[in-house]
């Protein structure tokens, strides 16, 4: 059974109550939390506590490795209206704590909608997962050999303060996802580290770095042309990121991080402000001692992110490809 599993037996506890079907919870296999017996079907479950904020893309990402021929199950502790909408638009099932659930297949069908649950407001509210700890992990994910670092050299290569990284690496590890050796140190659980910080990172950093919304004034405006055509130091993320990284997709959208002053990169790429414009201009918020594996894009882990948050089928299986090759 999953690790913290209240809130699974909570779930199966009200879809049971609800459909007045017995529900057979099964040995755990490997990949699945947990496996259900439902109306003489299999189903496989993959749960997910702190999903407050998880939008589709998040989500859909935990299941990368399930095969689409078997019945499977998102279980939730909580899930918003419109991520239980975009689930169910794309056949995924699901099921949360308080008995909201979509789950169909050929013989079995149910759909509960509109019961209120309580939710865990302090969910990523430890420094590790604030706009500091948010940085720190950043470099130590995408760095790994920085782990072992002194305090004061993490605290310059990411110009957060001292104190605050002392701090930082006291919750990661009461948290359980460090473990200090007399020699080093090591992350553990990084699957979880690395969806907690695509949650914080779309809900607290991202929209703090956001400078200004703008469209191309030209129709030739992509990535190489721009790499090949500017002098100033501009790094994609989101859609251009995962094209110069993979070679996978064609984007629609542009996000660019950078340290220079807008009216520059305003004139350089011959942008105009617009709302409703398909580019998003970013503050860099990684400093310089952070090794990227392009120079040209933002480190993995961001583009990663940028690209699960857009919730879009085809950018989550860019970011997947992202992942398998390592942040």
């Amino acid at each position: 059974m999953y690790r913290d599993n209240d809130f699974v037996y909570e779930a199966i506890a009200s879809l049971e109550d609800t459909t007045g079907i017995p529900i057979t919870i099964e040995s755990v296999r490997e990949t699945y939390d947990v496996v259900l017996q439902i109306n003489n079907e299999t189903f496989y479950c993959i749960a997910k506590k702190n999903a407050k904020n998880a939008n589709y893309g998040i989500i859909m990402s935990a299941l990368k490795d399930i095969s689409n021929s078997k019945n499977n199950i998102v279980i939730a502790d909580y899930l918003t209206k419109k991520t239980a909408e975009e689930l169910k638009q794309n056949s995924i099932n699901y099921l949360d704590a308080s008995g909201n659930a979509f789950i169909k297949t050929k013989d079995f069908f149910v759909y509960v909608e509109g019961r209120k649950t309580k939710i865990n407001k302090k969910t990523n509210q430890t420094r590790a997962f604030q706009e500091a700890g948010l940085k720190l992990l950043l470099l130590l994910i995408s760095n790994p050999e920085t782990l072992q670092f002194s305090y004061r050299e993490l605290a310059e290569k990411t110009g957060i303060a001292l104190g605050s990284v002392s701090n930082i690496f006291k919750e990661l590890e009461e948290s359980h996802y460090l473990l200090k050796t007399r020699n080093k140190r090591v992350l553990k659980n990084q699957d979880d580290i690395t969806e907690r910080w695509v949650i914080a990172y779309n809900e607290l950093l991202k929209p703090r770095s956001l400078r200004k919304k703008m469209r191309a004034l030209g129709n030739e405006f992509n990535a190489n042309g721009i790499i090949n055509n500017t002098n100033i130091k501009l790094y994609f993320g989101g859609e251009p990121g995962g094209e110069l990284l993979t070679g996978h997709l064609k984007p629609k959208d542009y996000i660019i991080y950078t340290d220079e002053e807008t009216s520059k990169v305003v004139k350089e790429l011959k942008l105009v402000p617009d709302e409703e414009g398909n580019i998003e201009l970013y503050n860099k918020f990684w400093t310089d001692s952070l090794h990227l594996k392009n120079e040209h894009t933002a480190p993995p882990l961001v583009v990663y992110a940028d690209l699960l948050g857009t919730g879009n089928n085809r950018n989550i299986e860019t970011a997947k490809i992202i992942l398998e090759n390592g942040l």
